[in-house]
């Protein structure tokens, strides 16, 4: 028996950073879990191919390409999001920069451009999204928090003080909505190959050093990421909210 708590049938989501690594990864799983997913991502090219990608499986998908950098231009990305499915229940803050510069490289410029994507970005646009889930009295918003939510690693300063944030965030946003409905919770991911961590991955070391931190032995698969996204998204998880959910193979718990 199919257990209904966990189908995003008649849902519609947003995610941002769809169109590569973790982004694509939950937005495709979204998409087959029921849900109309709009995609948010610069690369309009690639949103596109994802949409086909989803389409061609049988699930509904819609791109918007859009620069989340500016906070003042939120309202029109959320009109735009709303567009194509009507206002999201779902949304899901996966878009982000790490520049990687040690403390004593770290400009005013890098640092400013981290924290707007990375912390502002995700409450700006929740916020713009929120009223239409408040007036359904039901709402997800999924953030994406990191291992240096908690920890310090090598050139993470601005990454680290951005996702530190976010993980606070998850738990402020969870105080200001919950009692309207909206859920906030956070994924944690451990290594895993994106975009995003290609410098790690090139370093066979390091990928052999960060999979034996595991409690289970290797590093993330992307696939890993789609039972946790699909669970905080759905009404699974009802009573669920302001948590961080590490999805790391138990590379915290050591």
């Amino acid at each position: 028996m199919n257990d209904r708590r966990f189908s995003l049938e008649g849902r519609v989501a947003c995610v941002t950073g769809a169109s590569s690594g973790l982004g694509r990864a939950i937005a495709t799983a979204l998409a087959g879990a029921g849900a109309a997913v709009v995609g948010v991502a610069r690369r309009a090219a690639l949103l596109e191919a994802w949409v086909e990608e989803v389409e061609a499986a049988g699930g509904r998908a819609a791109a918007c390409a859009a620069d989340l950098g500016d906070p003042a231009a939120m309202a029109a990305v959320a009109a735009r999001i709303s567009s194509p499915f009507g206002a999201p229940d779902i949304l899901v803050n996966a878009a982000g920069v790490n520049p990687r510069q040690s403390a004593d490289e770290v400009t005013p410029e890098s640092w400013g451009l981290t924290l707007e994507v990375n912390l502002s970005a995700p409450f700006f646009l929740a916020q713009a999204l929120v009223p239409a889930m408040r007036d359904k009295g039901w709402g997800r918003i999924v953030n994406i928090a990191s291992l240096q939510s908690t920890r310090a690693f090598p050139k993470g300063v601005a990454y680290g003080a951005s996702k530190g944030g976010v993980a606070q965030l998850t738990r402020a946003m969870a105080e200001a909505w919950s009692a309207h409905g909206i859920t906030c919770n956070a994924l944690a991911p451990g290594f895993f190959p994106t975009k995003l961590t290609a410098p790690v991955f090139e370093d066979d070391e390091a990928v052999a050093r960060n999979a034996a931190q595991t409690c289970i032995g290797r590093n993330g698969r992307l696939e890993d990421l789609a039972g946790p996204a699909i669970f905080l998204a759905s009404p699974a998880s009802d009573y669920v909210t302001g948590q961080i959910l590490h999805v790391d193979g138990g590379f915290t718990a050591k």
